[in-house]
């Protein structure tokens, strides 16, 4: 009996123990489940939440911009190509120089050295790039080798298949800080255009990584850019390149550039500048004035090419006719300024023919006194000179006039054969192109589509600022140029046989920048158009400071007449003579 209930209290004792632990693993699990269900249930929440869910940016392709040639092909200007880019995760890399030994004998020299191991010594970093744009059997290479610490990420980059071709005009896309966009022409004005709309994606992954539970309202599609069509032709715009380049090959000018236009509807065919730079390759450009269009972005003081504005003017007010004579004594004083021809030669009785054909900045003065000084501000904020044209490049500014406001007779003198007023080349053309054109002034544009998928095209259609002169005025003052340039244009040497061509040159002081006068360089303009009574297009050159000649109708008359003729003879251009 004795034994027997020892062995039961044993027994009870063995079960309480047992009982006890089993209650205090079950407080202890119930405690533990406590913390993770409770406490820390947001944290595993979350984790779950990102091993489970899939989320994703979709990226949209970038825009193109073409040029269209007169056949209706289509030329592509900046594309997109599509490669892959090589980064490393500094994290897991041991050995630096052994890494960079195995991938340089595939990479070759396109791997800099310094920079790598700069950018493997961040260990505090999982991923740095360390190249860009890689072709796919150079991606097979390198995946051969199996290295852990690399990885390769599809990419895509822009690239300008003409090259140099109208690089002022589409500009390049580049990085701005951290933040990959377009900078300069087209590429930065029609970003928000170019560059489209970023998708997402986001889901539910299975065990197996499968994507399940993906629903339309977890799922938008990226919005591709718009292509854009520019204006451009491009071998007229190669012609005029070559142009430009032979110039600047001759002279030296520190810069200069050229457009061509269509007066009677404001399209640009043509623009280009110099210097100039290939967009592949912009980070190679040191100087940033490179890429400033200066057909846009500058303003000059782009002298005598204005007289044939103030002649127009006169004539329009029926105050002089071309056989209106004035006595030329080389020079005037107005306001206690000598106001001079530039070689202050006194030609006698003169006609406003002979005004342009001489390029005499007295006669210009004697029209703008006749105007009088409100009538010529009249007429020249009436051309468009001090407002910017709306012409859809970034950086436009507009022509300064300030010194037409005051009641002087010598500012207005000066400002009526282009000095003392500045403006941009892209003003003057489309001020130039109402005496073309029959005297409309009309808005230059140099995009003609943006093409929309699945929406209608957005189509540039001519637009009509206002008249600036009656069409009889345009008539008589482009009969005048006709005749300056079949008789007085480097003695006439580079006139048309089968067609009127009216032109009128341009050689002005430059201004000192830092001061007031001017220094002993000059601006040579040039501006002509034909045929000479139905004129289908308006060329413009200019460039500062060249060497070794003296006069625009030497640095720019032989190319302006080669740039016509192919103009004429590459569209057909029925003669009028």
């Amino acid at each position: 009996m004795m034994t027997g209930g020892k062995e039961i209290l044993n027994t009870v004792a063995r079960i309480r123990m047992v009982f006890f632990i089993l209650l205090c693993c079950g407080i202890i699990v119930a405690i533990r489940l406590f913390f993770l269900q409770i406490v820390s249930g947001p944290y595993y929440k979350t984790q779950a939440s990102r091993q489970q869910n899939f989320s994703e940016l979709l990226t949209p392709r970038r825009g193109e911009i073409y040029l269209r040639e007169r056949s209706g092909e289509l030329v592509p200007l900046a594309t997109t190509k599509e490669g892959y880019l090589l980064y490393i995760t500094p994290k897991t890399i041991t050995d630096a120089e052994s890494l960079y030994a195995k991938l340089k004998p595939i990479l070759a020299d396109s791997l800099d050295y310094e920079d790598y191991i700069a950018r493997a010594l961040k260990k505090d970093d999982p991923y740095e790039v360390i190249l860009h744009k890689l072709d796919r059997r150079t991606v097979q290479k390198i995946q051969e080798l199996k290295i852990d610490e690399t990885g390769i990420s599809p990419e895509e980059w822009r690239i300008y298949p003409a090259k140099t071709m109208a690089s002022n005009v589409v500009g390049f896309l580049g990085y701005h800080e951290d933040v990959l966009e377009g900078r300069y022409g087209i590429e930065k004005y029609y970003e928000d255009v170019l560059r489209g709309k970023t998708g997402y994606v986001e889901g539910s992954r299975s065990a197996g990584g499968i994507l399940i539970n993906l629903g339309k309202s977890l799922f938008s599609p990226p919005e591709e850019g718009y292509d854009i069509v520019l204006t451009l032709e491009p071998n007229v715009q190669s012609f005029l390149e070559k142009k430009l380049s032979e110039v600047q090959k001759s002279w030296n000018p520190a810069r200069g550039g050229g457009i061509i236009i269509e007066p009677k509807t404001g399209k640009i065919i043509a623009m280009a500048s110099f210097p100039n730079f290939d967009p592949n390759s912009y980070g190679k450009i040191n100087n940033l004035q490179t890429f400033v269009n200066p057909l846009v972005e500058n303003i000059f003081e782009l002298g005598s090419i204005f007289k044939p504005l103030t002649m127009a003017a006169g004539l329009n007010e029926n105050i002089i006719t071309p056989e209106t004579t004035y006595i030329d004594r080389g020079f005037l004083i107005l306001d206690g300024y000598k106001v001079k021809n530039h070689d202050e030669v006194a030609m006698g009785e003169t006609t406003m023919q002979k005004v342009l054909e001489e390029s005499l900045n007295t006669g210009a003065a004697f029209v703008a006194d006749k105007l009088g000084n409100d009538r010529m501000k009249k007429y020249f904020a009436s051309y468009g000179l001090g407002e910017k044209t709306n012409i859809t490049l970034p950086g436009e500014v507009s022509g300064n006039l300030s010194s037409i406001s005051t009641k002087r007779k010598v500012e207005f003198a000066t400002a009526s054969f282009g000095q003392g007023i500045a403006v941009t080349p892209i003003e003057f053309v489309r001020a130039a192109s109402a005496l073309a054109n029959g005297g409309k002034l009309m808005e230059p544009y140099i995009v003609e589509r943006v093409t929309r998928p699945g929406r209608e095209d957005i189509i540039t259609m001519p637009k009509e600022i206002r008249e600036v002169i009656r069409p009889e005025t345009s008539e008589k003052i482009s009969r005048m140029l006709v005749k300056v340039a079949d008789d007085a244009l480097l003695g006439g040497t580079i006139k048309f046989k089968n067609w009127t061509m009216a032109a009128k040159t341009g050689t002005a002081q430059l201004p000192l920048k830092n001061a007031k006068g001017y220094s002993d360089q000059y601006l040579h303009s040039f501006f002509g158009y034909a045929p000479g009574f139905d004129s289908r297009f308006l060329v413009f050159f200019f460039m500062e400071n060249p060497r070794g000649v003296s006069f625009a109708s030497q640095s720019f008359g032989k190319p302006f007449q080669e740039t016509m003729q192919f103009l004429l003879t590459y569209y057909e251009v029925p003669p009028d003579r």
